[in-house]
């Protein structure tokens, strides 16, 4: 007959065997562990337990009944005392519950990007709640509704709906932005400089069919007809984010890049850098306030403006560039002003005081561009011929004229087009002697940090639709938005990697908790060497720029 045993240590752990009685004498037949807690003891006793249970353990086929037996846990056991209380015998059954998984948390994922917010500085808000918010809107975003659910399923103990609901109005009256855009400050600037700075903008629509004074129909590069809002972001040159603005869904983009800068440079005292903008922030009025307020600027310039921006190398080189050739100019502030003369050989130096009445334009040419914008034209020139034809029914495509009802192609400006492929140019008030073309175009070219910044939070973070209604509601959302977005790109600044990647393979590292004889036990995950490799970039700190 065989029996499971417990024997007090020498260390005072508590030792469970196996034994049996063989002509009168005892023998060990197995030694299942050693246990310091209840629980641990608990987990041993179950799988003494199995083991008396398990059909291929021939050694232990000694037909000892199935039944898991039960066994009260010792506070404190010694020596003299009865192995199984008073009355008990050698070869009585042990029963024992079976033992229970009560939950699989991915705690390991929470607790790794709760890190990397503390290191962030955004601890400063003092506010666990608004903390869990934006890791579950990291890990996975969704409704506050269904967010309790991304959060036990971290471990966390969520709080209810309506405390949620209570901490996004404490995150505007108690200026959680603020603290936040101060924090992401200082790690962007002990990270690399604010020297450059990045700025584009987007719109989030709302699946509603009212407006109010917020909420527009406005301008979507989508063509959606539903009210909408337009965000300003302003990010540093690898996409780490820095301010966040809300305006009214039909504001014209142009109008947007002021505020945020002067609000931007006030929060922080800054007064020199360089703010670099799409074509879209090209506007006269906007580049004197930027010049006026001493900062310095890098916009796109619309290709139409080539003509005239290079009149003076098409006369005397013609139209003929080599790929990769770089043309520094001048461009007029305004049509009434020309302050670069085509009988000129020699492009002009721009300098402030020489040229009042133009920026420096620098015009790149890139043979793979020219190719992309040839194949564009000529689509663009199949469909308006298709529409002069009779082909096709759409409205008046580009190179398509209208002369007395007549529809004719406009082969003058498919020429002009066709002549300026391949060219793309950069305006800016920085002259030459500080910042030479090719860096000019580089900088330019880090805008593709903040485009990739609002995909993660249009996408991964997933700040549209919005749901939420009120302005203060809404500025909590992007507050919260921010916050995640900041998280997730210092996680694929100190990876390499995208959030979504990160997430996916840190989130199957589950913890388990095991409830046996009514106590519970939490049994860490086994890391594979990847995700240990991932987790130690991620936990070794900020990186430099």
């Amino acid at each position: 007959m065989a029996w499971v045993r417990r024997v007090r240590t020498a260390s005072g752990a508590t030792a469970v065997q196996i034994a049996e009685y063989v002509q009168g004498r005892r023998r060990i037949v197995a030694h299942v562990g050693s246990a310091h807690t209840d629980a641990e003891l608990g987990v041993l006793l179950e799988q003494a337990r199995l083991l008396l249970a398990d059909e291929r353990q021939a050694e232990l086929d000694l037909g000892v009944e199935q039944t898991p037996g039960r066994s009260s846990l010792l506070a404190a056991p010694v020596a003299e005392q009865p192995l199984f209380g008073a009355g008990s015998r050698p070869g009585a059954p042990v029963r024992v519950p079976a033992a229970r998984v009560v939950a699989t948390p991915s705690r390991l994922l929470f607790d790794t990007l709760a890190g990397v917010y503390d290191e962030l500085g955004f601890g400063v808000v003092g506010d666990e709640v608004f903390r869990d918010l934006v890791i579950a809107r990291v890990v996975e975003p969704t409704s506050v509704l269904d967010t309790g659910r991304v959060l036990a399923d971290l471990g966390r103990v969520p709080a209810s709906e309506k405390t949620m609901r209570r901490t996004l109005a404490r995150c505007v009256g108690r200026g959680y932005r603020d603290q936040v855009a101060t924090a992401c400050f200082a790690h962007a600037l002990a990270a690399g400089g604010l020297s450059l700075v990045l700025y584009d903008v987007t719109t989030l629509y709302f699946e509603s069919d009212t407006e109010d004074a917020l909420r527009k129909v406005g301008y979507s590069k989508e063509r959606r007809i539903d009210p909408q809002i337009v965000v300003g972001l302003l990010v540093d040159r690898a996409g780490f984010p820095l301010e966040i603005g809300c305006y009214e869904g039909n504001k014209a983009e142009t109008a947007t890049i002021i505020p945020i800068i002067e609000q931007f440079a006030a929060r922080h005292s800054v007064a020199d850098m360089v703010v670099v903008a799409d074509a879209g922030m090209l506007s006269v009025s906007n580049l004197a306030e930027l010049d006026a307020a001493h900062l310095r600027f890098i916009v796109g310039s619309r290709v139409t403006k080539a003509p005239i921006d290079l009149a003076s190398h098409f006369r005397w080189h013609g139209d003929a560039l080599t790929d990769g050739q770089v043309i520094d100019t001048l461009t007029p502030k305004t049509a009434r002003v020309s302050e670069n003369d085509p009988h000129r050989k020699a492009e002009p130096v721009w300098d402030k005081a020489t040229h009042p009445g133009s920026w420096r334009a620098v015009w790149a040419y890139s043979a793979k561009r020219a190719a992309r914008d040839g194949k564009t034209l000529t689509a663009q020139e199949n469909r308006a011929k298709a529409v002069i034809a009779g082909e096709k029914t759409a409205r008046t495509p580009r190179f398509v004229t209208i002369t007395n009802g007549t529809k004719t192609l406009d082969e003058r400006s498919l020429a002009r087009a066709r002549r300026l492929v391949g060219l793309k140019g950069y305006v800016t008030n920085i002259p030459a002697t500080l910042m030479p073309a090719d860096e000019v175009i580089a900088s330019y070219h880090d805008l593709w940090q903040v485009e990739q910044s609002f995909r993660m939070s249009k996408t991964d973070r997933r700040a549209r639709p919005m749901v939420v209604r009120t302005r203060d509601a809404i500025e909590a959302h992007l507050t919260i938005v921010v916050a995640a977005l900041a998280v997730s790109r210092e996680v694929q600044q100190r990876t390499g990697l995208t959030i979504r990647n990160a997430v996916r393979q840190l989130r199957p590292l589950r913890a388990a908790t095991i409830a046996v004889n009514g106590a519970e036990q939490t049994l860490p995950p086994e890391i594979p060497e990847a995700q240990r490799a991932l987790l130690d970039a991620i936990t070794a700190g900020p990186l430099r720029h």
